[in-house]
């Protein structure tokens, strides 16, 4: 086995075995608790530009397989596991773990005490890193740590933007989601914005019922009203959304002219479109175990989660209302529009993979169509 090591910018280096690709790479290293789901987060856009770390120790035990995908492939900086399992097993596998990753050029490594290196993310924050198998001199891999450029004032969103406008026509699998698909017409037309899209969102949108296009986030609003949507979708994605200014600038100019539903950072573009103010969280929300409280109900729901960035509830405006809270840390896990038709959470109801206690909100935006006259 081939030596690897992480390096953090605050001096800490990790030593371990390389799996996946040979090399090098940079990022801001991060830690995900799912005990499942390690190909739904490798396929993740949310998760350009980061290094990930799983907190469950035994990984690739059932290996790869072409329908768990959530997006053409891996979106990640790095992967970074307890035990690396040598070998798979699942009726559904068509490839192990570290051939998957080799094949797509993203480095990995196991064998080191990840429990450590999460606590001291958890007591530091997140940290920018350099994880490598070419380089494996402390004193130069701590130098690039500290150079790496992190996420702070970085648009990724570009860097996973599709390439063209398509039509969406999948929907769930039935393996993992027991539903019959809402077959009426008329169908309403959602134009979702991708910024960095998990396909299971358009999945749920057309198992509800809706017609979807799928635009890359850069799209302006004059194009999107040229479809003639009855509602927008904003989609989750990756890295500081302040950035992003050309998705802040079209959801401005399309609130109040049509229905919209933000997932994410697409909930974080929302309410910057709003003129509130966003922050990056200590070491952020990554998992699929994620208490959050539905302030309007008083029920608390198990979500999926993943982003470092949160809104600031001091600069909420008066026309945005707080419809939940994580319970972790208080922070804002829901907003609605006061006088528009828009609403999102930060967190992910199309959960995958995950808890599907959050899949009503894609039902309440289509009822949200219904009841703008679609």
């Amino acid at each position: 086995m081939q030596p690897a090591k992480l390096a953090l910018e605050d001096g800490t280096v990790f030593t371990g075995f390389s799996f996946g690709a040979l090399g090098e790479v940079d990022g801001e290293v991060v830690f995900n608790t799912s005990m499942t789901g390690y190909q739904e987060i490798l396929t993740d856009p949310s998760y350009r530009g980061q290094i990930v770390t799983m907190t469950y120790p035994e990984i690739g035990n059932y290996g790869i397989n072409p329908e768990d995908l959530e997006s053409g492939f891996p979106r990640l900086a790095g992967f970074i596991v307890r035990n690396l399992s040598r070998r798979h097993s699942n009726f559904r596998a068509r490839q192990h773990l570290s051939d998957y990753l080799a094949e797509h050029n993203i480095v990995g490594m196991a064998g080191i005490d990840t429990r450590a290196l999460v606590r001291r993310i958890r007591v530091q924050g997140a940290m920018k890193g350099v994880l490598s198998s070419a380089d494996l001199d402390d004193a130069s891999l701590v130098a690039k740590a500290k150079s790496s450029p992190g996420l702070v004032g970085r648009d990724l969103v570009r860097e996973v933007l599709p390439a063209g406008i398509t039509q969406w026509d999948e929907g769930l699998n039935p393996l993992m989601f027991d539903h019959t698909p809402v077959l009426d017409e008329p169908r309403p037309h959602v134009v979702a914005m991708d910024f960095g899209m998990k396909w299971n969102i358009p999945r749920h949108l057309h198992d509800v019922g809706c017609r979807v296009t799928v635009v890359p986030g850069t799209t302006p609003a004059s194009e999107i009203l040229a479809l003639r949507p009855d509602g927008v979708f904003l989609s989750n994605g990756p890295g500081d959304p302040e950035p992003v200014e050309y998705g802040i600038r079209t959801i401005a100019e399309l609130l109040g002219q049509v229905p919209m539903f933000g997932i994410c950072l697409g909930h974080q573009l929302f309410a910057l479109a709003c003129g509130a103010k966003t922050f990056k969280l200590k070491f952020g929300h990554r998992g699929a175990n994620q208490p959050v409280l539905d302030l309007d109900t008083g029920k608390v729901e198990i979500t999926a989660q993943n982003h470092g960035f949160a809104v600031e509830e001091e600069t909420l405006p008066p026309e945005l209302e707080i419809t939940h809270r994580n319970l972790n840390d208080n922070t804002i896990a829901g907003l609605r529009h006061r006088q528009h038709p828009a609403f999102s959470v930060q967190y992910h109801p199309e959960a995958s993979a995950g808890p599907h206690d959050s899949q009503y909100l894609f039902p309440r935006f289509r009822e949200l169509l219904t009841a703008s006259g679609v």
